[in-house]
């Protein structure tokens, strides 16, 4: 027993180590640009605000359109610029395989999550550093999931992912139109973004601070 806990803890340590070895060597860039690029995206969740409760419990209750606006303008946006950017040799990307089990599972228990702390890996920090303890509480939770995961990978959740059919992109399902395929998808997306009707979920706590006359709730 006691050789199996040393032999696990090992196997942590050196997992911890790959992870921290993979990120060194992914060539992100600089740290003062991964931290531009950090205080930029805090900056446009803050401006948008889908770092409040009400934006993303509101979203999975179909009260609020903020986040599926901002997902689907971001994508869209993105999809095109990145493309060409890796085309042209100035970024790349790692495509995961697809393993529809795994998907399925891990897509629910995710969305489940989300709706219950009206948070996202991305919001979550954010709401921490402006001091949310609930939101501190389910990080540490999550850290906690991940180590499990990471102990009882091979033994019970490899299982569960599920068969592997391999690494593929939209644009190789048409060979010889991957440009005009891009273009498509990211205007098709965008445009859903500006189409989508604006519904919001108003922040109670924020509301109280405003005269009656300029809650927008109240008009």
């Amino acid at each position: 027993m006691e050789v199996k806990v040393i032999t696990e803890s090992g196997d942590l340590a050196s997992r911890i180590a790959q992870m921290f070895g993979n990120v060194i060597h992914q060539g992100h860039g600089s740290l003062a640009l991964v931290f531009l690029i950090g205080i930029i995206f805090g900056g446009i969740i803050q401006y948008t605000r889908v770092d409040k409760f009400e934006k993303i419990a509101g979203f999975s209750m179909l009260k609020d359109t903020i986040v599926p606006k901002m997902l689907f303008l971001a994508v869209g946006l993105t999809s095109i610029a990145l493309y060409f950017m890796i085309e042209a040799g100035w970024a790349h990307y790692h495509v995961k395989p697809i393993m529809w089990q795994g998907l399925v599972i891990g897509g629910t228990i995710f969305g489940i999550s989300m709706a219950i702390m009206g948070k996202c890996p991305g919001t979550g920090p954010i709401s921490i550093a402006e001091g949310r303890i609930d939101v501190l509480v389910g990080a540490i939770g999550g850290l906690f999931g991940g180590l499990l995961f990471t102990l009882y990978y091979d033994d019970f959740f490899k299982p569960l992912m599920g068969e592997s059919l391999g690494k593929l992109t939209l644009p190789e399902l048409f060979p010889g139109h991957e440009h005009l395929v891009v273009l498509i998808f990211g205007v098709v997306v965008t445009l859903i973004a500006i189409l989508i009707p604006k519904v919001e979920m108003f922040d109670e706590a924020d509301l109280c601070k405003l005269p009656d006359d300029q809650r927008p709730d109240k008009e």
